[in-house]
């Protein structure tokens, strides 16, 4: 077989096994840094990327981007703290598209404070957004996947799920509670043909965390705890994404894929005696 031969045998295969043709895909949270840069990945792997977030200006920018670049894309307004909007959105999206194959969940906040410094309304805020309506979103969209009989949902968690920073109490305690939550999902639901899995990004360099990686301490603390020594960026998360979201994926279900450029493995190895 030529290189040519090869090359398009090759694209034809992975194209079977990773595309995401003809999938509807809800996505929360789908204006953040790593959000839009999965909505975009999913566009350009061929699915319908219902765009969910509060911003509706940021929502149009973004569809208007995957247009342009020929995907689909449309926006939906969602607001996770209120519970109609939830259903609302959810109703919004299956009379569009007819059906929702895949649910990412990602749309969360967060605000560093010391456990004794953190107020009643950031606590319930937090935990509204990032865990609540993260479970009652799912909960309404999981009701349409059974019906269908099948069913695909992937989960933000964070590498504050098994390691904390300081100042995270809030927002480690809800990620881990939904990487409990992801394998309830997998548990329950596979009778139904839904599987669920979760994604936990390491330290990543997005608008919002800018601040942490200029800062002259914490930006050092950090390099030294990721073993390929830097933060990652957005689009690096996008195959991983594109896995799960794809039937390459069919028999993972209940697990969390950590993204986090050799944090979990230990970071940088203390001095020790090689030749290299």
């Amino acid at each position: 077989m030529n290189d040519t031969k090869a090359q398009n045998s090759a694209a034809g295969y992975l194209d079977t096994v990773f595309s995401l043709k003809e999938k509807v895909i809800l996505f929360t949270g789908a204006t953040g840094g790593i959000g839009s840069a999965i909505c975009e990945g999913y566009a350009k792997a061929g699915a319908s990327v219902a765009l969910c977030d509060i911003d509706a200006g940021k929502l149009a920018e973004l569809e208007k981007k995957i247009r342009v670049e020929s995907g689909e894309a449309s926006s939906f307004k969602l607001d996770l703290t209120c519970m109609e909007d939830i259903t609302g959105c959810v109703d919004r999206v299956i009379q569009a598209y007819g059906r929702i194959d895949v649910l990412f969940n990602c749309a969360g906040i967060n605000k560093r404070e010391g456990l004794l410094d953190v107020e009643e309304n950031t606590y319930d805020r937090i935990m509204q957004i990032n865990l609540k309506g993260l479970y009652f979103i799912s909960q309404e969209v999981a009701k349409h996947m059974r019906k269908a009989g099948k069913g695909n949902i992937i989960n933000m968690t964070s590498h504050n799920s098994v390691g904390m920073l300081g100042g995270c109490s809030v927002y480690g305690a809800t990620k881990s509670a939904v990487t409990a939550l992801t394998r309830s999902m997998a548990v329950e639901w596979a009778k139904f043909g839904i599987r669920a899995n979760a994604i936990a990004p390491g330290h990543f360099l997005t608008p919002l965390t800018t601040v942490t990686w200029e800062h002259p301490t914490r930006s050092v603390y950090l390099k030294e705890r990721i073993a390929m020594g830097r933060p990652g960026t957005p689009e690096e998360i996008v195959g991983a994404a594109i896995l799960l979201a794809s039937d390459a994926s069919s028999y993972m279900s209940g697990i969390m894929v950590h993204i986090d450029g050799g944090c979990l493995a230990g970071g940088t190895p203390w001095d020790f005696d090689t030749k290299y």
